[in-house]
């Protein structure tokens, strides 16, 4: 099977782009957890406005949004590509599935610290 690929530069970054894009709506309108995530970054980019951080803790928080967002995007797919090739429940899926959750749990445990040294010394 010969996948039809845009070879040219220009086209086919832009092709691309496209497809992330699309990926980022399915993603952000489709996953609970995303929508959660994605509604916890708004209210503390206001939060970061309200409490006027710094330059360098808005690098901080832009950089953990990004984080969190990327690897529960890589969760999804883990999980929609596990469930895919094997619909019904298999101890060495679940197995993957749950590696793939504690990434997750990781990115949200340094997203959550990072917010507590942000935001703790101005609200005490």
């Amino acid at each position: 099977m010969e996948i039809n690929k845009d070879n040219t530069f220009i086209s086919g970054r832009i092709k691309s782009v496209g497809f992330a894009v699309k990926g980022a709506i399915k993603l952000i309108t489709t996953e609970h957890s995303v929508m959660v995530q994605s509604s916890i970054a708004v209210l503390m980019i206001a939060a970061g406005f309200y409490f006027n951080i710094t330059q360098t803790e808005w690098m901080f928080q832009i950089l953990i949004f990004g984080l969190v967002l990327s690897i529960e995007g890589l969760n999804t797919a883990v999980e929609k590509m596990a469930d895919f090739i094997h619909p019904d429940y298999h101890e060495k899926i679940g197995f993957i599935k749950d590696i793939a959750a504690g990434a997750v749990f990781f990115a949200a445990m340094a997203a959550i610290t990072i917010g507590l040294i942000i935001y703790l010394p101005r609200i005490i």
